[in-house]
This record gives C-alpha cells, sequence and structure tokens, in this order.
C-alpha cells in the first residue's frame, strides 16, 4: 500500500502495515492466547486496514510475569540512573528519528490530521522523554535530624530514599495514542519500573511500533511490555491483577471509577487523569477576533476529542454576538477530510460509535431547545465525521452543557459579573481545565482562585509543558502527570531510621 486516501505513504509506515501485528510480552511478539484477533479501522473510511491480537487475562498474566522478571532481576534492576537517563535519551532519538512514520500510523488508526501529529503528537513525545530522562539522575531523598524522645540514651540517624513502585499496569485512551502512551511509559522507566501498556482497542498501532523502538534503543526483556484487546477483557483483568503495584490510566471518568474500585481491591496504587467539561471565559475586554479564534482551537483541535476541551464558552454579555460570529465563521471554514491529507483541518472521529454519541448530543440539545449557530450534523461521506458545531440558545441544566460530548461541540453562554461566571464555570463534576481571555490582569488573577480546575490558562488553551503538573480537581481524577509531580506517582517513599 503506496498510498492511502491518494496520498503517498513514507516506506517505514508500508513496512510496518505490510507485515502482521502482534503483542510483545518479554521479547517475543506473539499472538493472543485465544488466537483472536481484532480489527482495526480506518475512522475515515469506516474499513478495516490491520489487525492486531485480542489479548485476553492470559495474556495480561504472561505480560506481568515478563515485567516481575525484569523488575526483580537480570540486567534492569542493576542499572544505575544515569543508564536509565541514556536509554531514554536514545528511545527519544529514535521515536525522533522516525516521527514521518509514526504520524502516519497516529493518523491512520485514529483519524487526526498527519500535519498535527507530526508536529504536535509525535514533537511533543520526543520532548517528554527527553524531559524525563533528566529526572532519572534527579530523584532523591532527605535526611533529618530526629529526636527520637523517648529514648534519649542512643542516637539515631534518619533519612527517606524514594525507590521504584514496582511493576506498573498502564491503560490508556484512544485520542492521543502515542502521547498517552509516553506519558504512562517515560516516568515509569526513567525511575526504574517495569510496565504493561494496554492501549485502546480502537488504536492500538502506534503503541506496538514506539516498543518496537524501545527494544531498539535497548531496553532489557520485560521492561515494557504491550497487550492489545479490548477494555472489558485485557483492561480490566490488568487493573485488577495481584502481580501489578501500581496503575495508571487515562480515560472516562465512568470507566475510571471502575479501574479505580479493581486497583482498590488490591490495595494497587493508583492514578487517574479522567474527562473534563471545560469552559471557556471571555470578559468585556477580551480582543474579539483573538477570542474567537482561541475558543475555536480549545475545542475543535484534535476534533473536540481532548479531555480539556474548551467545550463551555461563556462569554460577557456584551460581547457575546461577536464572539459567537467569529467562532461560527471559523468553524464553518474548517475542511474536514482524512486526517492522512495535510490539508484537513478536522478529521473523522475515532469510531462510529463515537459518531454516533456526539451526534447524539447535538439532537438531546436540538430536543432540549438549543439552536445550531453553525454546523449540528454529520459531514459527509462514508466516514465517523461530525461538522465543527457551536450550540445557541443553551441553559446551564441541558444535557449538552452538562456532560462531556468529546466531540467538535460548544454550547456558547452569555453572563453577566464575574461571580456570576466564575459559578457557572464550577457549576460541574468536573475540574480538569479552564481558560480566560481579558487584558486586564487585575480582573484575570481575581478570577484564578474562584476557579475549581488543575489547571487555568490565560490567553490560550490546550497549551501544555513538561514541567508544569497536568491533572484535574474534583471527579478529572486522581494524581497529577508531568513535572516534578509525576515521579510521586511512580515511587515509593521509605523512612530509615538507624541507631548509632
Amino acid at each position: 500500500m503506496e498510498r492511502y486516501h491518494g496520498q503517498l505513504l513514507s516506506e517505514g509506515t508500508r513496512r510496518f502495515l505490510a507485515r502482521p501485528q502482534r503483542m510483545l510480552i518479554g521479547a517475543e511478539w506473539v499472538e493472543a492466547a485465544s488466537g483472536e484477533t481484532l480489527a482495526v479501522v480506518d475512522p475515515a473510511s469506516g474499513e478495516k486496514f490491520a489487525g492486531v491480537p485480542a489479548g485476553g487475562a492470559a495474556d495480561i498474566d504472561r505480560a506481568v510475569a515478563a515485567a516481575r522478571r525484569a523488575f526483580e532481576s537480570g540486567d534492569w534492576p542493576k542499572m544505575r540512573p544515569v543508564d536509565r537517563e541514556r536509554l531514554l535519551l536514545k528511545f527519544a532519538d529514535l521515536v525522533e528519528a522516525n516521527a514521518q512514520e509514526l504520524a502516519e500510523i497516529e493518523s491512520l488508526d485514529n483519524g487526526k490530521p498527519v500535519m498535527m501529529a507530526r508536529h504536535v503528537d509525535v514533537a511533543l513525545v520526543v520532548d517528554f522523554l527527553r524531559y524525563m530522562a533528566g529526572w532519572a539522575t534527579k530523584i532523591e531523598g532527605s535526611t533529618m535530624d530526629v529526636s527520637v524522645p523517648i529514648i534519649r540514651d542512643r542516637e539515631f540517624f534518619g533519612f527517606t530514599r524514594r525507590q521504584p513502585v514496582g511493576v506498573v499496569g498502564a491503560i490508556i485512551p484512544w485520542n492521543f495514542p502515542l502521547l498517552m502512551a509516553a506519558w504512562k511509559v517515560a516516568p515509569a522507566l526513567a525511575t526504574g519500573c517495569t510496565m504493561v501498556l494496554k492501549p485502546a482497542e480502537e488504536t492500538p498501532l502506534s503503541a506496538l511500533r514506539f516498543a518496537e523502538l524501545a527494544l531498539e534503543a535497548g531496553y532489557p526483556e520485560g521492561v515494557l511490555n504491550v497487550v492489545t484487546g479490548l477494555g472489558h477483557t485485557a483492561g480490566a483483568a490488568l487493573a485488577s491483577h495481584k502481580g501489578v503495584e501500581k496503575v495508571a490510566f487515562t480515560g472516562s471518568t465512568e470507566i475510571g471509577k471502575l479501574v479505580g474500585k479493581a486497583a482498590l481491591d488490591n490495595m494497587t496504587r493508583v492514578s487517574l487523569e479522567l474527562g473534563g467539561k471545560s469552559p471557556v471565559i471571555v470578559l468585556d475586554d477580551a480582543d474579539i477576533s483573538t477570542a474567537a479564534a482561541g475558543a475555536a482551537q480549545a475545542i475543535f483541535f484534535n476534533q473536540g476529542q481532548v479531555c480539556t476541551a474548551g467545550s463551555r464558552l461563556f462569554v460577557h454579555k456584551s460581547r457575546f454576538d461577536e464572539v459567537v460570529e467569529g467562532l461560527s465563521g471559523i468553524a464553518a471554514g474548517m475542511k474536514l477530510g482524512a486526517g492522512i491529507d495535510p490539508t484537513t483541518q478536522i478529521g473523522p472521529l475515532v469510531s462510529a460509535t463515537q459518531q454516533k454519541r456526539v451526534l447524539g448530543y447535538i439532537e438531546s440539545g436540538f430536543a432540549e431547545g438549543a439552536r445550531a449557530a453553525t454546523g449540528g450534523a454529520a459531514g459527509e461521506g462514508a466516514g465517523y465525521f461530525v461538522k465543527p458545531t457551536v450550540l445557541v440558545d443553551t441553559t446551564d441544566d441541558m444535557k449538552v452543557v452538562r456532560e462531556e460530548i468529546f466531540g467538535p461541540v460548544v454550547v456558547a453562554m452569555p453572563y453577566d459579573d464575574l461571580d456570576e461566571v466564575a459559578r457557572r464555570a464550577n457549576d460541574t463534576p468536573y475540574g480538569l481545565a479552564a481558560s480566560i481571555w481579558s487584558n486586564d490582569l487585575s480582573r484575570v488573577h481575581r478570577l484564578i482562585p474562584k476557579i475549581q480546575a488543575g489547571t487555568v490558562w490565560v490567553n490560550c488553551h490546550n497549551i501544555l509543558d513538561n514541567a508544569m503538573p497536568f491533572g484535574g480537581f474534583k471527579q478529572s481524577g486522581i494524581g497529577r502527570e508531568m513535572g516534578r509531580a509525576v515521579l510521586d506517582l511512580y515511587t515509593e517513599s521509605k523512612s530509615v531510621i538507624m541507631a548509632l
């Protein structure tokens, strides 16, 4: 297959798609124990273009056993921090060298524009691997001048150390398959853990290629294992496995609660990065064209399939019509198409199920009295397209305002003052992110503490930096990704008191 949707594929992508796909357990590429497979479907056409093993509980058992052996014996536990640093840097170099191939695989698998996958997803993966490589040599404890007041005739010395938590089970979503894999894999490898990675069944391919590059970088067998399969079989088996010390999950709040409960039964450490219903707040002094373009980027980036998507737009009533008009004009002019086409601005949603779900939300909005300023329907063609949609005449109690849609749909609502917009922005079970658009920094600083969200952007949205912790308040999750904070998720703190 040299061309797909009329676009010439790189040689690396053609080679990858031409060979049978297998799971990585230890150092072996294997089929599922059951022999069953899953179809990988192109979201732009609805057609199967690859297949992967349908792993289950038996395969998870094998992978956890391989990860346990690698953690407790062999070369991996003997490696010094600088060795882990150098391996991660080599891994990053290999990802960067194969960036176009990875971007094409991601685009074909997920539907996102290939240019975005190349210059956002893959670029962020490379930077994050290098960032976490630096932390491998900077994991530290503390010394303490302990008192031990009940024993006065002895001297004691106290210190703490951080050590890898052990075998990590990671379950990642389909919206940013490669980046989410890196967010779990990089801190695990930097701290000395081993991992079993379960990618989403809709988008398994980039994780398999990622694992190939890890082996090429020189990681010992069993350090990184990848099991493809369904969430309710392979994913559930991994979340509840007694041989896993820590579960890292990114996905919906609904599934995250199930993962957390399963992990709790074994007292497995758990981190959950979950859903959101992020507000975009435009103050009356904001530049209208900047705010409209920012609101468009906030919701239509990655087809709205983003946990931090700015899906609730609050605009001061004096500027509401102007912002909605500007946003609707941008939405109406966006080009829908196959992600592999470099001119595409909005790709298909990931699956027929997701398309049906998003269209269902739009219909529920219409039924409750909302109106589409633009969009509001499926896109043309056989793929899973939904037109960029701006809904107005919405109220805070509508389903489209209350629930996470996870598609290119924004609800726009006017407000009167800062106290009102803060209250309405927080009137949600979620608390992942928010953005404020204004040039009045005094009012911005007064508003920021009132917003219940793990990240607040000012005059931007969906901007991430490796040094900044990422995670949510309320039902948007437990724990933080990235930054120094992520090390706490993959290490245990040990206190040592020594009698002298």
